[in-house]
Order: C-alpha cells, then structure tokens, then sequence
C-alpha cells in the first residue's frame, strides 16, 4: 500500500463515521481508528528501515484556533486551499531555504504552496488554482488535520 492509497482510505475513513478500519496485507498491517476528537494512524511495515519495530502512531489533535492577526473583511470572495492529509506543515523546504509563497505572492495552478510531511514523507502541497495569497492560516511546523484550512487565495 502506497501513501496516496494510505490517504485516500483515512479520507474516505474520517468521511465515512466508521469508528475503526484494519488492513492487513502480507508484510504491511494499518489500523485507522476516529473519533470526534482525534485520528489515529497505527502502521506496521517490518521490511523498511526508518520505521521502528512498534507500530509507528501519528495521533492528530485539533489545533487550537489563535486570534487572527488582522481581520479579513469579506471572505466569500475568497478560495480556501485545505490539508489533504493528516501531517506537519512546513512553509520551506528545509530552515535555511526561502518560503515557498508569502500572503500577497502571485501564484499559478501547479505552484508549490507548502509541504505536509505525513509518516516521514515530505508531501508538496500543489495550488490547484491561480489568484494570489490572502492569509496564510497556519504557523511554520504546525500539525495540521485533514481538511484544515492552509491559505485563503484570492482567484485571478
């Protein structure tokens, strides 16, 4: 099972209300458990090094929602870009490269917004549409929930 599979199924999970899902194939066992409050992700994979021999668990709280740093008028008019996975979200590639976008940044479908690493895999999170960045809606290393709202982007 590859990660897009691994995705989709807490996805269709988390959509579903189903309380817990196990799949066990030859050298490969996920649990998915849910609740309103958290997901957790147990995974077992014995043949891949980076992996301890526990079951490796991803457990995602809801993060707590700050004060907003300047109010944003009307945001109808405005496109909101959400996590499509359960993960840390980084706005660089690495501490010491520039950021991948800044609010007022331009920005084409296809651009590189962030990266969302999920079970040590650094996942680049795509525009899906052109405009320009509004807000940006999480803080640098932050976990972030599957459907949670990264950017707000005004379409072009």
């Amino acid at each position: 099972m590859d990660i897009k599979q691994i995705q989709d199924l807490i996805r269709f999970v988390s959509k579903s209300g189903v309380n817990e899902v196990s799949i066990e194939q030859e050298n490969f066992k996920i649990t998915i458990k849910t609740n309103q409050v958290a997901t957790v992700v147990n995974a077992t994979i014995p043949d891949v090094q980076q992996f301890s021999a526990a079951p490796a668990q991803i457990a995602a709280a809801p993060v707590a929602a700050s004060a907003p740093a300047e109010p944003v008028a009307d945001t109808s008019k405005y496109v909101t870009i959400k996590s499509p996975m359960i993960g840390t979200f980084y706005r660089s590639s690495s501490p010491d490269k520039p950021l991948f976008v800044n609010v007022g940044d331009e920005i084409k479908q296809g651009s590189v917004l962030c990266i969302i690493e999920a079970m040590k895999l650094f996942n680049e999170i795509e525009s899906e549409i052109s405009g320009r960045i509004v807000k940006i809606l999480v803080d640098n290393a932050s976990p972030v929930e599957y459907d949670q709202p990264l950017f707000l982007v005004e379409p072009i």
